[in-house]
């Protein structure tokens, strides 16, 4: 890490004096030319604005948000298809609770729950198996969603369900790869990204090597880092060292967790279990090329895709929402039309204001309707908690 010394302890990253002298630091050598770094992952957006990060940042670093937000990303059509399952005679439906509420064409789970269908919000696909085990006749089906990082709970559940029998189990798979929706914004005409600090979480599962084509074809730097305001504002540093000293490289700030190999043995369930689709659709970034995984033919009896029918229909989104254009980073959540008046977490028209990882979400709950709202402090003003 180039003389960056590796946070590892609570007393490291939440350390004020430290978070003072990487506020100085950032302040000391950022240029007057503008500066876009995007925050891949929803957690860092959140981590950012609850406590103030922003407002600490010269004016000629602009963070935007990426698309790494698991809800935010499944298109409409795809909730479409959940609920033509969950609405399915003899079905228990079981989910994640952050999508109970994610709209679609035809209502959200929670609407299909308040008609009478069975739905249930789970916390883990373990959850889900039980339930099969304890109502033999009745299919559950748990709605699988998530990056990499949650991927491995579903395929270890897999295993389980097949070494047990339990017939009864199934998944319908919306598992996302981050790296190919990395890839289709740097490919996007006029997108001018900087720099990434890059997702955590995802990280320690495939570890920190698939990022490496990143500087390799796109000469952009990319620092994975925690969710600690410490953590957060030390990958800026890196970046800008990097660019001081005219490198793009894979840097690690998150070395306590994540490792450069990441976890083989997640990687390893997820192989045996899952392998990638042809093609996915993403909310706001269309089709990408093998960026979603699907179950193995092998697992076919546990495909809720291949037990029930589904209507497998692209759905349009609303033309007031601007969610896919947030998720690319081309504009900021207070810029959609409806942000804060049609469109609120108690009445969402987009999944980024749903999604507790959702910048919509974040922008909405910590006060972040204009531009005009950031008050900029000195490096030795009050430190962010």
């Amino acid at each position: 890490m180039s003389g960056t010394p590796s946070l590892r302890f609570v007393d490291e990253y939440r350390d004020p004096e430290l978070v003072r002298s990487l506020v100085a630091e950032i302040q000391r050598r950022a240029a007057d030319a503008p500066l876009k770094i995007m925050e891949v992952c929803g957690g860092h957006t959140h981590a950012i604005y609850r406590h103030g990060l922003e407002d600490l940042l010269p004016p000629s670093i602009d963070l935007v948000h990426g698309p790494g937000c698991p809800v935010c990303v499944i298109p409409m059509g795809r909730i479409d298809d959940a609920l033509a399952i969950a609405r399915h005679p003899g079905v228990i439906f079981t989910t994640f609770g952050d999508m109970m509420r994610v709209p679609s064409s035809r209502g959200s789970l929670l609407d299909a729950k308040a008609q009478g269908a069975d739905v249930r919000f789970v916390y883990s696909p373990l959850d889900a198996l039980k339930i099969a085990r304890h109502t033999p006749d009745r299919q559950v089906v748990f709605f699988a969603i998530g990056f990499e990082t949650t991927a491995p709970s579903t395929a270890a559940t897999l295993l389980r369900a097949r070494s047990e029998g339990v017939r009864n189990f199934s998944v319908f798979c919306n598992h996302v790869t981050i790296v190919p929706a990395i890839k289709a914004i740097l490919d996007s005409p006029g997108m001018q990204i900087d720099g990434f600090i890059g997702p955590g979480h995802v990280s320690t599962i495939i570890g920190t090597q698939p990022f490496a084509f990143i500087p390799a074809q796109y000469r952009r730097p990319i620092v994975i880092s925690g969710f600690e305001p410490a953590d957060i504002l030390q990958a800026l540093v890196m970046i800008l060292r990097q660019r001081e000293r005219g490198t793009a490289e894979v840097e690690n700030q998150y070395a306590r967790v994540v490792r450069p190999e990441g976890n083989r043995r997640a990687l390893a369930v997820i192989g045996e279990t899952m392998a990638l689709r042809p093609y996915f659709e993403w909310r706001g970034l269309g089709f990408i090329t093998c960026s979603a995984l699907k179950l193995r033919p092998e697992f076919a009896d546990f495909d809720a895709e291949v037990r029930f029918e589904v209507p497998g229909v692209r759905v349009t989104d609303p033309k007031a929402c601007q969610c896919g254009e947030v998720l690319k980073g081309t504009i900021k959540p207070w810029q959609c039309r409806v942000f804060g008046t049609a469109c609120t977490p108690d009445r969402p028209i987009g999944t980024c204001m749903v999604s507790p990882e959702g910048a919509c979400a974040a922008y909405f709950n910590y006060g972040r309707y204009s531009l005009s709202g950031r008050v900029r402090r000195e490096p030795t003003g009050p430190t962010p908690t």
